[in-house]
């Protein structure tokens, strides 16, 4: 979702320059710095952004400048006179001598500079703004899918690392099995000789086993694995969402894993998914 985009447009006398920053956020959360003359366009502006950015952190300025050398604002002399004509009066009055620069003085007097008044908004210049704000967001967006088709490459290298520990863990399961067996078998053999059901034992270590099994997640941890590949293959834009919720799922699935596999090294097996599913839901946020 982070991205600029700049664009500029000159209308009669004027050069208007349009910025938007946009940063990471769950919603369209827009802020503006816009001339006073085109404060009745905000709304306008950010229903254009939000049609284009979809959601982000969006910070939007626009700027104009004179091209004519004119300024939204002058001097009043007559101000200026009487205020430099006063100056001189109280020092002479007062027998302190003048201001080493006058016009620092004056300039922070109340009315030296009078505001040009603020112009309706004509038509034109309404769509000539709305139109240069439209091409610095498609800008930001240009800058938006640069930054995805690096992201993907990102997420199928860690998909790809997941993957490959996952199909690791078969090698690891008999071993495993068998350890916990001869572990059960080893400890009933400790016990003082009682009669016991040997058919409710076995009942009993069978349902045991069956709980540390792990098809079922290593099932469901693949079928994440291609959901997330399928869902950043769609055409249609603003998957992040998406994205994140299968990424939390792929970390239960990894999580029950490692809390059933009893064994050292399928574990650390457990331990690099984690790692790069970290890595994956990090840049899940800047996805739209």
């Amino acid at each position: 979702m982070t991205g600029f985009g700049r664009s500029t447009v000159e209308y009669a006398d004027k050069k208007i320059t349009v910025e938007i920053k946009s940063l990471n956020s769950k919603q369209f959360d827009f802020n503006a710095r816009i001339p006073s003359a085109y404060r009745s366009l905000e709304v306008e502006m950010r229903n254009e952004l939000v049609s284009v950015l979809q959601r982000g952190k969006v910070d939007l300025s626009v700027t104009v400048d004179s091209l004519g050398g004119g300024t939204a604002s002058h001097l009043n002399a007559a101000v200026v006179g009487a205020y430099a004509r006063q100056i001189e009066q109280t020092a002479r009055e007062a027998g302190i001598a003048m201001p080493a620069d006058i016009w620092t003085v004056i300039m922070r007097f109340p009315d030296v500079n009078v505001q040009e008044p603020v112009t309706e908004v004509g038509d034109e210049e309404r769509k000539a703004i709305l139109a240069v704000v439209r091409e610095a967001a498609e800008a930001l967006m240009q800058y938006r899918r640069a930054e995805g088709i690096k992201l993907e490459e990102f997420f199928t290298v860690r998909l790809d690392a997941i993957a490959g520990y996952l199909a690791e863990v078969p090698r690891y399961e008999h071993e495993r099995i068998d350890r916990i067996k001869s572990r059960l078998q080893e400890g009933i053999s400790k016990i003082p000789a009682i009669d016991f059901d040997k058919g409710r034992l076995e009942q009993e270590m069978i349902f045991y086993i069956e709980k540390l099994d792990v098809n079922e997640e290593k099932q469901r941890l693949a079928q994440h694995l291609r959901y997330f590949r399928e869902t950043m293959e769609l055409p249609e834009g603003g998957q992040g969402k998406k994205l994140g919720f299968i990424s939390q799922e792929m970390g239960r699935e990894i999580n029950t894993l490692g809390s059933k596999s009893n064994h050292a090294e399928m574990q650390k097996l457990v331990v690099m998914m984690k790692d790069n599913l970290e890595q994956i839901k990090e840049q899940v946020l800047n996805v739209m």
